[in-house]
């Protein structure tokens, strides 16, 4: 059986990331590979309010469930499946663990600065983080790593769309 591979889509809250992962894993199927899109939200879900790291944002909580989330990709991805993943999962530890672990690890990093996260806020994260309603943000009051060394470093442009960023992931990982 061929060995699969993971892409680990990662950025902050707001970044982009599923709204990216969508049209890598309709691209990677369309060149005939078997694809599971993965979405950090959702799989918060699946793992269910009752697990301690599901149910709470805190740092700790927060890079033990990413460390399940790349157990569950290294899973697949050894039945030869390719994952593509959307999760924020910003810890050094995660990342280390990943490139050792996961056959065809690729990092694809979106780095959007903090006021364009504001801006877009799609979950209304910031705007409750700022009016006190809510804690454990990562990027605010929860430490983040970012990547040191993504496979592909997106920089946020405003001239830049979703299928210029697909585009260039998929040339990425083409090669």
């Amino acid at each position: 059986m061929k060995t699969g591979r993971t892409i680990w889509i990662t950025g902050l809250s707001g970044a982009g990331k599923s709204t990216l992962a969508g049209p890598v894993a309709d691209g990677l199927r369309q060149s005939g590979e078997i694809v599971v899109l993965l979405d950090g939200d959702e799989l918060r879900a699946v793992f269910g309010p009752t697990a301690t790291s599901a149910a709470s944002h805190t740092r700790a909580a927060r890079l033990d469930l990413a460390l399940r989330y790349g157990r569950l990709c290294g899973m697949l991805s050894n039945q030869g499946l390719t994952v593509v993943i959307a999760t924020i999962s910003l810890y050094r530890e995660v990342q280390d663990w990943n490139r050792q672990n996961l056959p065809g690890y690729t990092e694809i990093f979106l780095d959007v600065p903090l006021a364009e996260l504001r801006r877009r806020d799609p979950k209304g994260i910031y705007r409750r983080f700022d009016a006190g309603e809510i804690t454990d943000v990562s990027g605010l009051d929860v430490a983040v790593d970012y990547p040191t060394a993504p496979d592909l470093h997106l920089r946020w442009d405003s001239g830049v769309g979703i299928d210029d960023l697909t585009v260039q992931v998929l040339s990425l990982l083409r090669k």
